[in-house]
């Protein structure tokens, strides 16, 4: 009878169960079911998502040891959220199982919260929304938790982590309020108190208020329970102290770092080690001593991740000890080490960079400087300092490539027969052995790889099929993935090829020549584009040595130039003065040209001067005024105080007042002018300021064609300094566009003007000024439209006045009719009309005649 009832029974017992937990009812079934519920299901698994998530976070992120490290490790984005998206999805599963236990199991009944576990919900889902990077958010939802559960027994991690999202808001003044009053108020212990602490340290950061800072530091070091936030927490008191220069407690605090041992992760022991040494007294200290150390360091097998950052510290402690050479192999040592600190390697590249410079070594110093620049983030502040710097150097790599690769020619040409074949024997020679050299190379590596091909295949053979891993080891065999082979596939691509640029269409042989001249390195030399039978063969590059006296000449001037550029940026970009006098007097020496002579002597002059050099100073001065009496020099040198720096005869003013009538439109006399200076003062480097401005005049004097040439002239004769860079972008950009000489016949009425013009000849100003006069003040009479006037040079014979402000065709060819009667009388002289779009493309191609042809036809 009871087994016949039992699952009626069963049904019942499982409906009144059901009944009895409903989220309505304050029952002691009801409460306890939902809170076991919520605690070891959905809040479980949203815990477990979390702390993945948090894992994840740690492992991707990277500290920044060159500056003072975050209390959380932390990364924040700028990225924009949007509503519906993450960029973790274990914090977004976390947030859903928050919400879930929220939803299903919340009992606030008669605005209570029966269910303990729902504030841990909260708690829950405002920390993942917090790594989730909304902070917004999670400040509801940590607001909600204070608001609606006071008496929880996480209200003081809810106001701590509220302050966490506050800070990452920059609400650095309230977060510190309510921290003093959380700690003032409240008995905190154990890592509630640090976590308190540590945040507050934080905020206290963030405003520039390091020792409090400090102090709160020692406070969350003491309370924490992990090792690894101690670590963290007394390393970065050893950075602080650091930055206010006081090394001993700097020390001690690094010291105290380092007795945590394995208890922390290495990354911190070794920083702590290299800030000591950073911190190493070069003056007093026992460099033995910490050289051995530093030794110690290198050798341990345990610190090969972090070989990078050693070996760094050794070139650095080598560098302070006056051994650059040991310096500049540990240094090299730190760039070949694996490291994912693009910092570190920036600053390898630096120092590398500045002890080139300090060695007047300019082009390798430039080399080091674009490495350097490829590892800072483009356009920061550092990354400003180092291109500001290279670009100085653009002019001296530029100009001393020139004078190696001339000198080198000009001294093939002046030897001997014999000479030259014993020369270029020996050459060959060597070109031979080194040849050699790389196809054994070569063929090590295709052996290495034919080797592990072969032992790949025999694994698999034997076991049928690979491993898991069987692809990844097939793909380091791959050729890319082999340093050795890659090597070599550079260096044959580039006997091949020569050096190209990284864009369309490389293989045109324009592109092999784009940066001949400008790297005196192994880039384009004449064997890289001979023959097999001809890269041997003396002959060969003795045929390439130029005899003709034309072009032994060109490339003389060519050196001469160069030698002189050079001269004047060692003085006046980088004061090295010895060197820019070898550079002056190793022009004199070379039978320079007339032009150079004159200013090569002057700058001289002033160079010896400047180094204390005054009987040579003497020397100089009595021969410019004996043998230039009337140049300016002379002039400057025999009454300075009359020459001041506004006479108007220095080159500043005299480009000032050429630029002045550019402005008003006296282009030939601008041309005439430049053309005297460039003249005089050939070799000044103000020269190309005044052939850009000459270009720009004969521009609009002459039209498109003179201007295009004139522009060429310009980058190609002055293609380092500012002036060609510029004269180079125009004829990039702007003379493209300009070139189109077809007049525009599909009119845009919206946007469209006219002009009204009248022509006249230049050799009659006076008729022109009156007529000028006349029209402005019938113009002041015209009624709904706003009109003014201007005088443009068309060429040398003819000058236009102008109309400017209508906005219509036949407004403009009915322009009498807006006048009044009684100044239409005093307007007889013929016009046309033009759109502004057809007017520029007359005044670009001097086309006029084909225009007014045009509309006659």
């Amino acid at each position: 009878m009871f087994i016949k009832y039992l699952k009626y029974i069963v049904v019942f017992g499982f409906v009144f169960f059901l009944a009895s937990c409903s989220r309505k009812k304050d029952k002691f079934i009801s409460r306890n079911f939902h809170a076991v519920t919520a605690e070891f299901n959905i809040l479980y698994n949203g815990q477990l998502a979390f702390d993945a998530g948090r894992q994840a976070l740690n492992d991707a992120y990277f500290d920044n040891y060159w500056d003072v490290l975050p209390i959380e490790r932390m990364q924040v984005f700028d990225e924009i959220v949007l509503p519906g998206q993450s960029k973790n999805e274990q914090f977004s599963r976390a947030e859903e199982k928050a919400a879930k236990a929220i939803q299903k199991h919340s009992m606030n009944i008669n605005g209570k919260e029966k269910n303990p576990q729902i504030d841990e919900a909260y708690l829950l889902l405002g920390k993942a929304r917090y790594f989730d990077q909304r902070f917004i958010p999670s400040l509801e939802a940590f607001n909600y938790i204070l608001y609606k559960y006071p008496a929880s027994d996480k209200i003081n991690q809810a106001k701590v982590w509220r302050e966490k999202a506050n800070i990452r808001l920059d609400n650095n003044e309230l977060a510190i309020k309510n921290l003093k009053r959380l700690l003032r108020q409240e008995e905190l212990e154990g890592q509630d108190l640090a976590d308190a602490t540590s945040i507050l340290a934080q905020a206290y950061l963030n405003i520039k208020v390091v020792d409090t800072a400090i102090t709160l530091l020692e406070v969350a070091s003491n309370s924490t329970k992990s090792s690894d936030e101690r670590g963290r927490y007394r390393f970065i008191q050893g950075q602080l102290y650091n930055t206010l220069g006081y090394k001993d407690s700097a020390n001690y605090a690094f010291d105290r770092v380092i007795e945590l041992n394995r208890r922390i992760p290495r990354i911190y022991l070794i920083s702590a080690h290299l800030e000591k040494i950073k911190n190493f007294d070069y003056d007093k200290g026992n460099k033995i001593e910490t050289k051995e150390f530093l030794t110690k360091l290198e050798e341990n097998r345990e610190n090969r991740p972090f070989l990078d950052k050693i070996y760094h510290q050794i070139g650095t402690f080598h560098l302070r000890s006056n051994q650059d050479s040991l310096a500049v192999s540990y240094y090299n040592k730190s760039l070949r080490a694996t490291t994912i600190d693009k910092l570190l390697k920036a600053k390898t590249y630096e120092i590398l960079g500045d002890m080139n410079f300090d060695k007047s070594i300019y082009a390798e110093a430039g080399k080091y400087y674009d490495s350097t620049m490829l590892n800072l983030t483009l356009n920061s502040k550092p990354y400003r300092v180092i291109k500001r710097k290279r670009d100085n150097l653009g002019d001296v790599i530029y100009y001393e490539a020139i004078a190696k690769s001339n000198d080198s020619i000009l001294s093939l040409t002046k030897m001997p027969e014999a000479q030259r074949i014993a020369y270029f024997l020996e050459y060959t020679e060597t070109l031979k052995l080194k040849d050699e050299a790389e196809k054994e190379k070569a063929e090590a590596a295709k052996n290495v790889i034919n080797n592990n091909a072969g032992l790949a295949n025999t694994s698999q053979q034997r076991i049928g099929f690979g491993p898991p891993g069987a692809q990844q080891s097939q793909a380091s065999l791959f050729y890319f993935y082999n340093p050795t082979t890659l090597a070599y596939g550079k260096n044959e691509f580039t006997k091949i090829w020569c050096n190209r640029p990284l864009k369309d269409n490389w293989r045109w042989s324009t592109n092999a020549t784009a940066v001949a001249g400008i790297s005196n390195n192994s880039e384009n030399k004449i064997e890289d584009v001979a023959t097999l039978e001809e890269r041997y063969d003396p002959k060969f590059y003795m045929s390439k040595i130029p005899t003709s006296k034309k072009e032994i000449d060109s490339i003389s001037k060519e050196r001469n130039f160069a030698y002189y550029q050079l001269g004047l940026i060692y003085k006046e970009r980088f004061k090295e003065y010895e060197l820019s006098k070898s550079k002056f007097l190793n022009l004199l020496d070379s039978n320079p040209e007339e032009r150079f002579v004159l200013p090569t002597k002057y700058n001289l002059y002033k160079l010896y001067e400047l180094l204390g050099e005054n009987n040579e100073a003497l020397k100089l001065k009595q021969n410019i005024i004996a043998n230039f009496p009337e140049s300016r020099y002379a002039k400057i040198l025999t009454n300075p105080d009359e020459v001041a720096d506004n006479d108007e005869n220095s080159p500043d003013n005299i480009y000032a007042t050429l630029y002045a009538k550019h402005t008003n439109q006296d282009y030939e006399e601008v041309i005439k002018k430049a053309d005297n200076f460039i003249n005089d003062y050939d070799g000044d480097v103000l020269v190309p300021k005044f052939e850009l401005l000459k270009a720009m005049a004969t521009g609009r004097l002459y039209g498109f064609e003179a201007y295009k040439k004139a522009i060429n002239n310009v980058a190609t004769t002055y293609a380092n300094t500012p002036e060609g860079k510029q004269a180079q972008s125009i004829e990039n950009s702007v003379l493209p566009k300009m070139a189109k000489a077809d007049f525009n016949t599909e009119v845009d009425v919206s946007r469209e003007n006219y002009k009204v013009i009248f022509k006249f000849s230049k050799d009659t100003p006076e008729t022109l000024t009156n007529f000028k006069t006349k029209l402005d003040e019938a113009l002041e009479h015209v009624r709904y439209y706003d009109l003014t006037s201007s005088i443009d040079v068309y060429d040398t014979e003819t000058v236009f006045v102008v109309v400017h402000g209508i906005k219509s065709e036949t407004v403009a060819k009915t322009f009498l009719q807006l006048l009044l009667d009684k100044d239409q009388e005093k307007i007889k002289e013929p016009f046309f009309t033009v759109s502004s779009t057809n007017y520029q493309v007359i005044q670009v191609h001097k086309n006029l005649n084909e225009y007014l042809n045009r509309n006659n036809n």
